[in-house]
């Protein structure tokens, strides 16, 4: 079989359960339901370090934090090798549409080309802000006049023609490349959308088809410290208590942004050759007013968990229409494409092929560990445990630990760490993280135990710290 086409198409910040096929009450993602129908999807699938540049550095390289030594939103150089390095050495025509978010910008990564913008707002916002200046729309700041912020929770209509959307903007430079591309070869395609992230503008279409919807409320767990709304609240808050006709809006502008991106998504995989594996998944999660928060960075189901699906070529003897229980995470989509396109895959490398473990070759993870150096909103960090079924977390500028059972508590209501019940499971799970972090230098262990730190812990490994 001829080695196959690869593309990965990337949402930013959209929650695992923010999917039709996942069984979402109201939000229409039909080209994506689709795509999972016909391929492997993963619902237990986790972005093990929650925030946009630990959780791309982590896609980009096979590496936990800890290997590539970034734990929150920190500018610093990435070493080692990459994805998209792999895959040229071996013979691809590697291209990006959208957004990267790494350090330095404009930076290929191994990439051999980009038509690259990290988002519709940022510095002159790339490439995107020197096409819409070549189509006449000159004001200052063009994709982001609406007044939306780049963080927050207001939400509207995006505020020009449809075409000039950041969204379409990546689908219209990706069926370029496609056009254009080198047919000799094999290419890897990496299509990465900024939205659903903030601001939540989609189309008026997209605006219209939610905002009157019998959405779903925000849920909140019986171990949530809970405010009242008071006016003046931030625009870009991290702990969010809104008026319902706001968070209504908030809400319809992020389900609009999905829907919005699934019909332009529609466009590109009817322009896909038939020898293409075809990937979608998200950097991580976004609250949406869940436990009276937004954004993300927590190791909560909203924040963490996200949606995976491949869609192996025909002929590849991989499966197809099926659903898989077990425990994946970023980590493992370096491995598992460098395996299907025949390259090596480099030692530096964390994660497992998906691929190998798909055909019984290595064994599933019995669990995974994710950890954030800073929770938006709170004076801590956190670290996580999960199989899927059982989350354990640990907050070390705060002391806390939450234990839900996810099987039959999905939206962490309940937290069991205080249950006498569950007193020997929450000794196991709590046993399992000390061990995975004892010598870990910021000390969240001392004298065998869990340690209550004050605050948030560094950024980065010191090494880069000194760097970026």
């Amino acid at each position: 079989m001829d080695r196959p086409n690869i593309v990965l198409l990337m949402t930013d910040q959209q929650r695992g359960d923010c999917l039709g096929f996942a069984g979402h009450p109201v939000l229409q993602t039909p080209h994506l339901d689709h795509l999972a129908a016909r391929g492997c999807y993963f619902p237990r699938a986790y972005s093990a370090h929650p925030q946009c540049i630990p959780a791309r550095r982590t896609m980009l390289t096979g590496r936990s934090a800890r290997g590539h030594g970034v734990f929150t939103n920190y500018h610093a150089p990435l070493h080692g090798p990459t994805l998209p390095g792999e895959l040229t050495r071996a013979g691809y025509q590697t291209h990006l549409c959208g957004k990267l978010h790494l350090h330095p910008e404009r930076k290929l990564h191994g990439f051999m080309s980009a038509d690259w913008a990290d988002a519709p707002h940022h510095r002159g916002a790339g490439d995107y802000g020197r096409w819409l200046a070549e189509q006449g729309i000159r004001i200052p700041d063009a994709g982001m006049a609406h007044g939306a912020l780049a963080n927050g929770w207001v939400a509207r209509p995006f505020h020009l023609p449809e075409q000039c959307h950041f969204t379409n903007w990546v689908t219209d430079r990706t069926l370029r490349f496609l056009e254009r591309r080198d047919p000799t070869v094999p290419f890897f395609l990496n299509v990465s959308y900024h939205q659903p992230h903030q601001p939540c503008t989609p189309p008026q279409v997209y605006w219209d088809r939610y905002i009157n919807a019998d959405l779903p409320e925000p849920v909140m767990g019986d171990w949530v410290e809970r405010h009242d709304y008071q006016p003046g609240l931030p625009v870009e808050s991290w702990r969010t208590v809104l008026p319902p006709a706001q968070m209504r809006q908030f809400r319809a502008g992020y389900y609009g942004c999905i829907n919005h991106i699934d019909d332009q998504i529609g466009r590109i995989l009817a322009h896909l050759p038939r020898n293409t594996v075809v990937v979608f998944t998200s950097d991580h999660g976004e609250m949406l007013g869940d436990h009276q928060f937004i954004r993300k960075t927590r190791a909560l189901e909203p924040s963490a968990r996200i949606p995976f699906m491949i869609r192996f070529p025909p002929g590849a003897g991989l499966p197809s229409r099926v659903v898989r229980d077990e425990v994946v995470e970023l980590r493992d989509l370096m491995p598992t494409l460098l395996d299907l396109a025949g390259a090596t895959i480099p030692e530096t490398v964390e994660g497992a092929s998906l691929v190998r473990r798909l055909r019984g070759e290595i064994p599933w993870r019995e669990w995974l560990h994710g950890e954030a150096a800073r929770c938006g909103g709170e004076p801590t960090g956190m670290q996580f445990l999960t199989d899927g079924v059982w989350k354990y977390i640990w907050e070390p500028g705060l002391g806390r630990e939450l234990f839900f059972h996810l099987a039959t508590d999905p939206r962490e209501l309940r937290n069991l760490a205080a249950d006498p019940a569950q007193a020997d499971r929450l000794q196991l799970w709590r046993d399992r993280l000390i061990e995975t972090i004892r010598d870990f230098p910021e000390g969240f262990v001392v004298d065998g135990a869990l340690a209550k730190l004050p605050g948030v812990t560094r950024p980065c490994i010191p090494e880069l710290e000194a760097r970026g």
